[in-house]
Parts: C-alpha cells; structure tokens; sequence
C-alpha cells in the first residue's frame, strides 16, 4: 500500500512540475504572442502594419492626432513636430517625431505604439515607422523618425466608426535593456578614441 502511495505521489509530483514548467514557459512567450495577436487583428488599437499603400481614397475625412511619451527612465525628448493632419480615408500621410538625447552618454531607446479610439486600430495602416527598432542617439544628437500611414477605407463602411471623427496615433520611447545600453557606450568610448 505504501509503494502504491508513493508512485501515486511520485506521478503528482512530476505533473505538477510540468504544469509550473509550461505556465513558465507560457509567461515568457505570452509579450511576443499577445504583439503578435495585436499587429494582426488591430486588437488594443494596434495599427495595422503593411508594405505599401494600395487603396482607393475616399471622401470622408478624418483628423489624425499624434501624441508622444517618454518613459521617466529614457533621458530623451520626445515630440511629434507636428500635432495633427486631415487626410481622407486611404490617403496616406506622412508624420515626423524628433527625438533628442540632450545627455552625456550614448543611449538606446525603442518605441511601441497604439491608436485611440481602439476600436480605429484595425483600420489605421502603418507603411513605413520607426517603432520596434532600437534608435542610438549620441549626446547631443537629434533625429527626425517618420511614420507613414493611412486610414483605410473600409472604416467607411463599418457602422460602429460612424462616429470617428478623431483618430491618434501615440507612441512611447522605452529605455533600451542593460546590455544594449552597455554595447552602445562600447562602440562610442571606441569611436571616441579613435
């Protein structure tokens, strides 16, 4: 009785540790599949990213807003150089960001984005952009990034959009990890003493 005990508890054991090694697994894998899941359905009002624009521009006109966050642990500014733009429906539109490293040292940052309402995500189509790239900014330097864009049309023939008027496009620079950090100030100590 107690070796059946025993293997009933071995097997338990051994289950449980696959259990917590999978949701392990699954916690480390859920970043990459949840930005995935969103890129493809607009989901979180994730735009939509695609190679070029090939739809027929409509009418109907909406104002593209953009929006700019830094996160307190990036020493950059980051703005957008212009606050809005009208464009009709599948015309594409062409924004700049200008970011700045006004400290000392070379710093590496990355950017995510998002569209609000989140119900537009599906339909803002994203041709050219800088986000998900790390961008190296030496001391001092500063950039133009742009991002090229349309709304697609078929927001028209959604009834739910009806009321979309507004749509904007926000983006948050990150600090790039530790080690990305390290390779940067590497390269620049490196090109400085040259």
């Amino acid at each position: 009785m107690r070796i059946a005990k025993t293997n009933a508890n071995r097997r338990m054991g051994l289950v449980l540790t696959g259990v917590v090694a999978g949701m392990v697994a699954l916690s480390f894998a859920a970043v990459p599949l949840y930005r995935i899941f969103c890129q493809v359905t607009g989901f979180g009002g994730t735009p939509q990213i695609v190679a070029e624009n090939a739809v027929e521009v409509m009418d109907r006109t909406v104002t593209v807003r953009f929006n700019a966050v830094t996160d307190r642990k990036l020493p950059w500014q980051f703005r957008p150089v212009q606050r809005s733009v009208d464009l009709k429906l599948g015309e594409q539109g062409l924004a700049f960001y200008e970011a700045r490293n006004p400290s000392a040292r070379p710093v590496v940052g990355t950017a995510t984005f998002n569209v609000t309402p989140l119900k537009a995500g599906q339909y803002f189509s994203k041709v050219e952009c800088f986000c998900f790239t790390e961008q190296l900014l030496e001391p001092g330097q500063s950039v133009d990034m742009p991002v090229a864009f349309y709304v697609d049309p078929r927001l028209n023939d959604d009834p739910s959009m009806d009321d979309v008027k507004t749509i904007t496009l926000s983006y948050t620079f990150y600090r790039a990890d530790a080690e990305t950090q390290e390779s940067a100030q590497l390269a620049h100590s490196l090109s400085s003493s040259n």
